[in-house]
């Protein structure tokens, strides 16, 4: 599939160091390949053009400056290399989102088996499965070109609401029972 890219070429003072950190933690947030001596490309869209004219401006905001173009793939060999780029970020971003997601099906476990069943312990695995629904939702909608592994990490999120609703019914069940509390030392 052929795309229009945008390349973002910023370039901000040496010192201090805080304003490269940010353009570089949000270029990654938004989704973009970082490519060679500091140039950015990402997939053309209209929420992408809105977003680099905010990083042009924050870019000019801090005594910097950068160019940005419009553009597309001189051959297949390189637009290939680009969306490969990109298949693999979302990859890695995926396989972390799994590895958590199997942390806290191991976390529910421990506590299933400890019959660690309180409200508190429900509520904190509770947050916990609201950020790796979060996380799911940003690396997807990073992910222009619908890498496999969407699939994959949406069948360990649903793993993980299934424990947790297993988890929620244990606590429901066992509200009123002392001995399926943890007791605090005094």
């Amino acid at each position: 599939m052929e795309y229009k890219w945008i390349l973002f070429c910023p370039v901000l003072p040496a010192t201090p160091s805080s304003p490269r950190v940010m353009v570089w933690r949000r270029m990654h947030s938004f989704g973009s390949v970082g490519l060679d001596n500091g140039l950015w490309i990402l997939p053309y869209s209209e929420t992408a053009g809105q977003f680099i004219e905010e990083m042009k401006s924050y870019v000019l905001s801090q005594a910097g400056n950068c160019k940005v173009f419009l553009t597309n793939a001189f051959d297949e060999d390189t637009e290939a290399d680009i969306e490969n780029r990109f298949v693999q970020d979302r990859a890695q971003e995926y396989f972390e989102l799994k590895e958590q997601c199997e942390d806290f099906l191991a976390e529910i476990e421990k506590e299933t088996a400890r019959q660690n069943f309180s409200f508190a312990e429900y509520e904190e695995n509770e947050q916990d499965l609201e950020k790796l629904e979060v996380w799911y939702q940003k690396v997807k909608a990073r992910d222009f070109a619908g890498s496999a592994n969407a699939q994959v990490a949406l069948e360990f999120l649903e793993k993980c609401r299934q424990s947790l609703q297993q988890f929620a019914d244990a606590v429901f069940t066992n509200e009123n029972d002392p001995n399926t509390h943890p007791k605090f030392k005094e």
